[in-house]
């Protein structure tokens, strides 16, 4: 994937604006508070129904390079695979809500690893992205993973950004990771300690 945002997947996304509230980084005083999401914001587990909201989602944030319906199904139902999105109010006359964003984490046993955010371009910027950070951060803790890895865009300010306010360290670079733009992304890890308080 490339565009606005979402962390890195194997097939390759790119993050969305930052926002919410910050944890501490490791070894050093909390970061200073953010502006949270809205109130509206809800998370809620995502499922096969929700495929179709999820596509179009997808396809509007990563244009050629998104994931194919068959793939993100496939990450739905995958083993070790926790995927969580945020809903948001439809727009004016329209009921019900819509999906602004999405998350995706894989547990292998030992370690988690983020496999794509996606923040609605209309939506980014409101906190959301740092909001569904925190749910997969959270879920890491739940499996009792030893640490949370990612890959994200060397491009990619915002995400950089919030990964690094949420104690993510880099340990290399991967040359030619997103394809088809043929961008480096930064590997990065954050370690998770058992007695640690969620952010």
């Amino acid at each position: 994937m490339s565009a606005p945002w979402a962390p890195g997947s194997p097939a390759g996304s790119t993050p969305a604006s930052p926002g919410g509230s910050t944890p501490a980084s490791p070894g050093g005083p909390p970061a200073p508070p953010l502006a949270g999401p809205p109130a509206e914001v809800a998370l809620r587990p995502l499922a096969l129904a929700d495929l179709s909201a999820l596509v179009r989602l997808e396809r509007s944030l990563f244009g050629p390079a998104a994931w194919s319906a068959a793939m993100l199904a496939e990450e739905l139902a995958g083993p070790g695979r926790w995927y969580v999105g945020a809903d948001v109010p439809a727009p004016a006359q329209t009921p019900g809500r819509v999906l602004a964003g999405y998350a995706g984490l894989w547990f292998d046993g030992d370690d988690a690893q983020v496999m794509t955010i996606g923040v609605a371009q209309a939506q980014q910027g409101r906190g959301i992205g740092a909001l569904l950070l925190d749910a997969l951060m959270r879920r890491a803790r739940e499996l009792a993973a030893d640490a949370v890895l990612l890959e994200v865009r060397v491009d990619n300010v915002p995400a950089l950004a919030l990964y690094d306010r949420f104690g993510f360290v880099r340990l290399g670079r991967r040359r030619g990771y997103y394809q088809p733009e043929n961008v480096d992304a930064w590997t990065m890890r954050r370690a998770l300690d058992s007695e640690e308080a969620p952010p």
